[in-house]
């Protein structure tokens, strides 16, 4: 995770969530944060990832596509900007149910930061 915030430009946390057991695996973050903040960034991962409407738009494009049984997921990156950060969430491509979790200034290059979260994914999924 410190390896992660080094590298990601103006990186003011990192994050490394299980979406089945909702635990936050991993932090680092520039600040402290109350462990009920911690908690619902985990829980909040989650649900963009794999809560009912995500789950049941990824069923009807595998319906549409003629596949049946596969556990597919579509949504494999979310990017949100909130007033003064920019919030990247990547899942995991070795264990689907986990996902990193970056956070940055809004200041940022969002290109930088999406090419940097993707390589920082790739070492924290070397690291679990």
């Amino acid at each position: 995770m410190a390896a992660a915030q080094a590298e990601i430009p103006e990186c003011v946390a990192t994050g490394y969530v299980d979406m089945v057991s909702g635990l936050l695996l991993g932090v680092k973050t520039v600040d402290s944060h109350p462990g009920e903040v911690l908690d619902l960034v985990a829980a909040a991962t989650g649900d963009l990832f794999q809560g009912k409407n995500v789950t049941e738009i990824e069923r009807l494009f595998d319906k549409s596509r003629g596949i049946e049984g596969r556990n597919h997921h579509y949504f494999n990156e979310i990017v949100v900007f909130s007033t003064n950060l920019i919030h990247v969430f990547v899942r995991s491509k070795r264990s689907p149910n986990q996902a990193g979790v970056f956070i940055t200034r809004n200041s940022a290059n969002i290109g930088m930061v999406l090419v940097k979260s993707r390589a920082a994914m790739a070492n924290c999924e070397a690291a679990a």
